[in-house]
């Protein structure tokens, strides 16, 4: 069990589903992207995802490709996440990194592993990393007892999703759609399928994003899925904001929104 797997069973007994905010560290600085962490945690996220900026973002749409690049651009480098994390955890939120694999490798999988530990953080989602294909990084992981987050998605066989759910630890991540991360007019029925199909291969908590954007979609996903997983809508609340504190206030709002939605007041 781990400060993440506590807090889902935690709000699970009270009969919800988990708010998770994604924020990359480093937009618009990495001290203001860390005030709006804790922002989020005051405004009723229940878990922290603490984007790393990467230079070739797969999964990412436009939006957080934005403010990736600008906080590539601003100096952003792999251990201003740690810091993130601390200040989350202190907010009062367990905290995860969404990392793609090539900057944890060229930082060294095991000192990645101990840093975070050592901040409090509690497991890492990679989504460009298979479990087939992570030996090296479940090692390290397992030795500093963070949670190994993995993804599924709609396209996933019965193969793939018996594997990734033995190999995972915290939640599973599944993926509403095919295709990147952004914001969209509704959430789709396959992601109700997946969730479904990802517990009966054994995952006893499965988590949902890619494109819930309003309460109504929070309200919608929170009815079968363990936790909500919202990123670009909240991104946007800084990038379309020149002024940090309206920027602020904007995710503040936004992150009530959504929270009344999985607590089923949207």
């Amino acid at each position: 069990m781990s400060a993440l797997t506590d807090r889902l069973d935690e709000i699970k007994a009270e009969e919800r589903s988990a708010l998770i905010g994604y924020l990359p560290v480093g937009y618009p600085s990495v001290a203001g992207s860390i005030r709006a962490m804790e922002v989020m945690v005051e405004a009723g996220v229940d878990i922290v995802e603490v984007g790393l900026p990467y230079s070739d973002p797969v999964l990412d749409g436009p939006t957080i490709q934005f403010a990736a690049e600008a906080a590539l651009r601003g100096g952003t480098r792999v251990a201003d996440v740690f810091p993130a994390v601390a200040a989350s955890v202190a907010a009062g939120a367990p905290a995860v990194v969404m990392s793609y694999f090539n900057p944890m490798l060229q930082y060294g999988l095991e000192r990645f592993g101990a840093d975070l530990a050592a901040v409090g953080g509690s497991g890492v989602i990679t989504p460009d990393l298979t479990p087939d294909a992570a030996g090296d990084w479940n090692i390290a992981a397992s030795a500093h007892h963070l949670d190994q987050i993995y993804l599924v998605a709609p396209s996933s066989t019965q193969e793939r999703l018996h594997l990734t759910v033995a190999a995972t630890t915290g939640f599973v991540y599944a993926a509403s759609l095919m295709g990147v991360t952004g914001e969209r007019s509704s959430v789709g029925d396959a992601a109700e399928r997946l969730v479904a199909d990802t517990r009966a291969a054994g995952a006893p908590r499965v988590c949902v994003g890619l494109g819930v954007t309003t309460g109504k979609h929070a309200a919608k996903v929170a009815a079968y899925a363990d936790g909500v997983i919202v990123g670009s809508a909240l991104v946007r609340c800084l990038t379309e904001n020149s002024d940090e504190e309206a920027g602020l206030e904007a995710l503040r709002l936004k992150v009530a929104e959504l929270a009344a939605g999985v607590r089923g007041n949207a």
